[in-house]
């Protein structure tokens, strides 16, 4: 899951998995699989950041796993 920041600064966790695409106008919307959207503070550049470090991570955690088998 990835954090994130609602307008009214509550706090969102979102599972990356689930973004279909986002854009900036200038607050920043995520749009789901679902088909349902939030409007977040943070800029796309730094979700893209968010998503590439979550992904690395699960990747780096998959290869010690495989390793200790």
């Amino acid at each position: 899951m990835i954090d994130l920041t609602r307008l009214n600064d509550t706090h969102i966790s979102i599972n990356p998995f689930m973004i279909e695409m986002m854009e900036q106008t200038p607050d920043t919307v995520i749009m789901f699989n679902s088909g349902r959207k939030i409007v977040v503070k943070e800029k796309v550049e730094m979700i893209q950041l968010q998503v590439q470090k979550y992904f690395s991570q699960a990747i780096a955690e998959g290869i010690k796993n495989a390793k200790k088998e």
